[in-house]
């Protein structure tokens, strides 16, 4: 992610209480790409972005879980046939 989706990422998390620090991967140059760490110390912090992800997933899958047996597939095809006028 770049340096502004970096910042939207950040809202998100924080809006969520999802923990994790969003800075680049060089702290040397931040025009360049950007994840979620534990830790703000470049020298100590672990990678956790793909963990932060799946916590934003699962915290929009508690406020808007699917409808029981309701399939996980794809948009549905199907016709709408008006009423009959006679």
């Amino acid at each position: 992610m770049n340096a502004e989706e970096a910042r939207q990422v950040d809202a998100t998390l924080r809006r969520l209480g999802i923990p994790g620090v969003v800075a680049p991967e060089d702290p040397e140059n931040a025009a360049g790409d950007w994840r979620v760490y534990d830790s703000a110390d470049p020298a100590r912090r672990r990678d956790t972005t793909a963990d932060a992800l799946a916590a934003v997933v699962a915290k929009f899958r508690e406020a808007n879980p699917e409808p029981p047996g309701k399939p996980q597939s794809g948009p549905t095809r199907g016709f709408i046939i008006p009423p009959n006028e006679d």
